[in-house]
C-alpha cells in the first residue's frame, strides 16, 4: 500500500474524476438533488423579485401625473386604470398602490425562508445519508486492509480520513455542489434582469469582467494548492495526537514532555503558517472584488444618471438597476468562497478515495473453501518470507505440526518466531513456499474460516472500551451469560469476574487500563475459549505477568492444551517443557527440533539458552 503523504501538493485524481465518483453515491439519492434543484430555481426568481419592487415603489412615489415623459409607460397606464375604476385620488393611489406592493414583498420574504429552509433540510438529511454510506464503506475497507498495510499508515491519518475529511464531503453533498448552482443561476438572472431594464447600462458595467475573471482564475489555482496544504497539516497533527496521546506514558518515564513539546509546536506551526497563507489569499481577493464593485458603481452612477437626463431610464428602472449590482457581485463573491469549499472538499474527497483504491494484499477468491473445523495438522514447505524487498525473516522454513500437538518455537528476538504466528492466519502474504493446513493450502481458504477455527492469545492483549462482557463475547449477543462464565472457569478467570461490581457489565476502560496485565491476559484466554477453536495460538502471553497470576495462566494452558492443537511462542523455557516438539529459530532458519530433553542432549542453540536462564534463576534474577 502506498503511503498517504499529506504534504504533496500533487493531485492524484482529476477534478472530473472525484465528480463522477461522487455522483455515483449521489444516484440513490437523487429525488432529493432534482427537488432540491427545482425549488432553487424557483428562490432564485423570488430572491430577484424585491429589487424590482424597490424600483415599482419608487417609481409609483415620484410618479408625476403631469410630466409622464419620464416614467414607465407600463406602471403608468396600471395607475391610471387603478385610479379610474376606483374613483381614488393620486395620493390614495400612491398610498394604495405602495401598500400592495410593500404587502407582496413581505409576502415573498416569508415564502422565500420557507422555501429555503425546507432547501437546507432536503440536502441535510441526503449529504448525511450519502456520507453514512461512504464512511461505512471506508470503515469496511480498512477492516479489509492485511495488518502489514494498516501498519504503515499511523492511525491519525485513518481517524482524519474517516472523520474531518468525511465532514467536507458532507458539505459538498449538502452545500457546495447545489450552492455552486445556486450562485450561477442568480449570475445569470441577474444578468437578465440587467439587459431587460437597460442594455446599455449592462454593457457599461461589463467592462470590468474580463479582470474579473482573470483574477478569479487566479484565485482559484492559488487557493487549490494552500487548500491541500492546510488538510494535510490537520491530518499531520492527528496523527501526532493519536500516536503521543496514546504513547503518553512512555514520554512521561523518559522525561521527553519538551521534546514532544517541540515536535508538536512545530508541526501546529506549519499547520498555523498554512492557515495564514489561505486567509491572506481570501484577504487579497475579498477587498479586489470590493474594489470592482465599487468601481462598477461609479461607472454605473455616471452612465446612469446621464441616460435619466436624456429619458433613456426611469428613476425606479435605475434603483432596480443599482440594486442589482450588489445582485451580481454577490455570487461571484460566493462563487469563489464556494470553489475554495470545492478545493477543500475534493482533496478530503482524493484523500478518502486514496483509501478506497488502495489494493487489498490478502484477497479471498470465489473459489475459496468453507472449513467446518480443522483437525489441527500445520505444515511450512520451502516458506520465505520478507516484509520488504529481499530482507528475509524467514529463509526456507520447513515443518510439520500433527494434529492435537504442542509445539514451541524457540530463538533470539528477531529469529522469526511471531512471524510463523502472523503467517499461519495470513496476516502476511509469504513470497516463497506453501503454508497448509490439514494439508490444504490457506490461500485457497476463505480468511474467515482460517480465522474463526484459530485463537489468538497475544503478550499485547488489548480491550476494548466497554463491559467485561462485551470484551469475551465481542459483541456477540448469542453466547448466555452462562457460557460465558464457563468459559472464564475453564480459564481462571472466574475469580477475577466474581470480585468485581456489576461483575459481566464492570466498565471496561479504553486499552483496558483498570486491569492489570495479567488480567487483560485472563480475559483474553476466555475470549479465545469461548469462540471454540481447533488451533491455538499463544505468543509470549505469560511474559510481564506477576508470579500469581502466572500460575493461573499455566493452569489454564493446561486445560487448553487438551482442546486442539497449540504452538506456542515462549523466551521462558519453563513453560514449554511439556511440548511434544521445540523447535529453535536462528536468523529466520530452523537449527533444531526435538523435545526438550533431545535439545538438551544436543548441546547446541536450546541447550545454550536454558543454561543462561537456568544460571539467572539460580542468582535469583
Amino acid at each position: 500500500m502506498k503511503k498517504f503523504d499529506d504534504n504533496k501538493n500533487v493531485r492524484t485524481y482529476k477534478d472530473s474524476d472525484i465528480v463522477k465518483r461522487l455522483l455515483r453515491y449521489m444516484k440513490p439519492y437523487l429525488p432529493y438533488f432534482i427537488i432540491s434543484i427545482i425549488f432553487i430555481i424557483i428562490i432564485v426568481f423570488i430572491d430577484l423579485l424585491p429589487a424590482l419592487m424597490e424600483g415599482y415603489l419608487i417609481e409609483l412615489l415620484t410618479l408625476d401625473f403631469d410630466n409622464t415623459a419620464n416614467a414607465n409607460k407600463t406602471l403608468v397606464d396600471i395607475v391610471l386604470k387603478f385610479q379610474e375604476a376606483n374613483n381614488l385620488s393620486v395620493k390614495d393611489t400612491k398610498l394604495f398602490g405602495s401598500l400592495i406592493i410593500v404587502g407582496i414583498y413581505i409576502v415573498v420574504i416569508i415564502v422565500s425562508a420557507f422555501i429555503n429552509y425546507f432547501i437546507i433540510m432536503t440536502l441535510q438529511r441526503a449529504g448525511q445519508k450519502i456520507v453514512m454510506n461512504l464512511r461505512r464503506d471506508v470503515f469496511s475497507h480498512i477492516e479489509s486492509l492485511s495488518i502489514g498495510q494498516i501498519n504503515e499508515t499511523p492511525v491519525g491519518k485513518f481517524v482524519t480520513r474517516v472523520t474531518s475529511d468525511m465532514n467536507m464531503i458532507n458539505e459538498l453533498y449538502s452545500n457546495i455542489f447545489v450552492n455552486l448552482f445556486r450562485q450561477f443561476l442568480t449570475l445569470i438572472f441577474v444578468i437578465v434582469m440587467m439587459l431587460i431594464i437597460s442594455p446599455l447600462l449592462t454593457l457599461y458595467m461589463m467592462i470590468i469582467a474580463p479582470v474579473l475573471i482573470v483574477v478569479s482564475f487566479i484565485f482559484n489555482k492559488l487557493s487549490r494548492r494552500q487548500h491541500r496544504k492546510v488538510r494535510g497539516g490537520v491530518s499531520n497533527v492527528n496523527a501526532f495526537l493519536s500516536e503521543n496521546l496514546s504513547g503518553m506514558k512512555i514520554t512521561q518515564i523518559f522525561n521527553q514532555e519538551n521534546k514532544k513539546m517541540n515536535e508538536f509546536k512545530e508541526k501546529n506551526d506549519d499547520l498555523r503558517k498554512n492557515s495564514v497563507k489561505e486567509v491572506l489569499i481570501f484577504g487579497v481577493f475579498r477587498p479586489f472584488i470590493y474594489v470592482l464593485y465599487i468601481t462598477s458603481q461609479i461607472i454605473v452612477l455616471y452612465n446612469g444618471y446621464k441616460l435619466i437626463q436624456v429619458n433613456r431610464i426611469t428613476v425606479g428602472s435605475y434603483i432596480s438597476f443599482y440594486r442589482y449590482i450588489q445582485s451580481f457581485f454577490n455570487p461571484i463573491q460566493q462563487l469563489a468562497d464556494q470553489f475554495n469549499e470545492l478545493q477543500s472538499g475534493f482533496a478530503s474527497a482524493e484523500r478518502v478515495f486514496e483509501i478506497l483504491d488502495t489494493p487489498i494484499r490478502i484477497l479471498e477468491k470465489p473459489d475459496d473453501i468453507e472449513i467446518e473445523e480443522f483437525k489441527g495438522k500445520i505444515e511450512f514447505d520451502h516458506v520465505w518470507f520478507a516484509y520488504s524487498d529481499d530482507n528475509w525473516i524467514l529463509k526456507d522454513v520447513s515443518f510439520v505440526i500433527n494434529p492435537n500437538d504442542t509445539v514451541a518455537f524457540v530463538g533470539a528476538t528477531g529469529a522469526g518466531k511471531t512471524t510463523i504466528l502472523a503467517l499461519i492466519v495470513r496476516n502476511y502474504e509469504i513470497q516463497k513456499g506453501e503454508i497448509r493446513i490439514d494439508d490444504i493450502p490457506i490461500n485457497k481458504i476463505k480468511l474467515s474460516s482460517l480465522r474463526r477455527h484459530i485463537g489468538q492469545m497475544l503478550q499485547d492483549v488489548f480491550l476494548f472500551s466497554g463491559t467485561i462482557r462485551n470484551n469475551i463475547t465481542l459483541r456477540d449477543e448469542s453466547y448466555s451469560d452462562e457460557e460465558i462464565m464457563n468459559a472464564c472457569k475453564y480459564v481462571n478467570a472466574d475469580k477475577l469476574v466474581n470480585k468485581l461490581d456489576g461483575k459481566l457489565d464492570y466498565k471496561v476502560l479504553e486499552r483496558g487500563a483498570n486491569f492489570s496485565s495479567g488480567e487483560r491476559q485472563l480475559l483474553s484466554f476466555a475470549r479465545t475459549i469461548i469462540h471454540k477453536p481447533n488451533i491455538m495460538i499463544l505468543d509470549e502471553a505469560t511474559a510481564n505477568i506477576d508470579t500469581e497470576t502466572e500460575v493461573l495462566i499455566q493452569d489454564s494452558l493446561e486445560k487448553i492444551m487438551k482442546i486442539g492443537t497449540m504452538i506456542i511462542v515462549a523466551h521462558r523455557l519453563s513453560t514449554i517443557q511439556h511440548a511434544d516438539k521445540i523447535i529453535v529459530l536462528h536468523k529466520g532458519k530452523i537449527m533444531e527440533s526435538g523435545t526438550h530433553q533431545e535439545l538438551l542432549k544436543q548441546h547446541g542453540l536450546y541447550y545454550n539458552l536454558y543454561e543462561i536462564q537456568y544460571r539467572h534463576l539460580e542468582k535469583g534474577d
